[in-house]
C-alpha cells in the first residue's frame, strides 16, 4: 500500500493561499467584529469569551480557560483580574483544595453572559450571509474533524 503524496508542497506553497492564513485571518476578522458588537457592553471578545464559558458550568479555573482558549496563564490571569475587578466573576478557594481557586460569574457576569451569544450570532449572521445553512453545516464538520484529527488520545484508566 503506497503513501499518497503530500496535499501541501513547498514548490505550490504561497501564503495567501495556505489554509493556515485564511483561518487566522478569518478569526480575525470575527474576533474584531466582535469586539466592536461587544463594546456597548465594555467587554471585549475574549472577555466574553469567558464569560459564556463559565456559564456553561464545564469550565471553573483559570487553567480551564487557559488550556481551552490557547492563551497563556499569565494572560489568563490578567483578563480574570479585570473581570473581578469588574464584578463579573469571582474567585472562590476549592472546598477540596484550598490552593485552587474556583471562578463563578456574579450575578452582574450572568446577566451579561446571556447579552454575549446574541451578540457573537449577529456577528456570525453578518459574516456568513453569503453562505447557505447546508455550507455552513459542511465547514462546521470539516473543521471538528480538522480538530478530532489532532486530538490527544483519550486516557483508558
Amino acid at each position: 500500500m503506497s503513501t499518497p503524496p503530500p496535499l501541501f508542497t513547498l514548490d505550490t506553497y504561497q501564503i495567501e493561499e495556505s489554509i493556515g492564513y485564511l483561518l487566522a485571518r478569518s478569526r480575525a476578522m470575527l474576533v474584531k467584529s466582535s469586539d466592536e458588537s461587544l463594546m456597548q457592553y465594555g467587554i471585549t471578545h475574549a472577555q466574553g469569551a469567558i464569560l459564556l464559558m463559565l456559564s456553561t458550568g464545564k469550565y471553573s479555573t483559570a487553567a480551564d480557560l487557559a488550556r481551552e482558549t490557547y492563551t497563556d496563564a499569565a494572560s489568563t490571569k490578567r483578563m480574570i483580574d479585570r473581570l473581578v475587578a469588574r464584578d463579573l466573576i469571582k474567585r472562590e478557594p476549592c472546598a477540596n483544595d484550598r490552593r485552587l481557586m474556583k471562578l463563578h460569574l456574579t450575578a452582574s457576569g450572568v446577566e451579561l453572559s446571556k447579552l454575549v451569544p446574541q451578540a457573537f450570532c449577529g456577528v456570525l449572521n453578518k459574516h456568513f450571509s453569503a453562505f447557505s445553512a447546508e455550507e455552513i453545516g459542511f465547514l462546521k464538520s470539516m473543521l471538528r474533524r480538522l480538530l478530532a484529527s489532532n486530538a490527544p488520545p483519550e486516557k483508558t484508566h
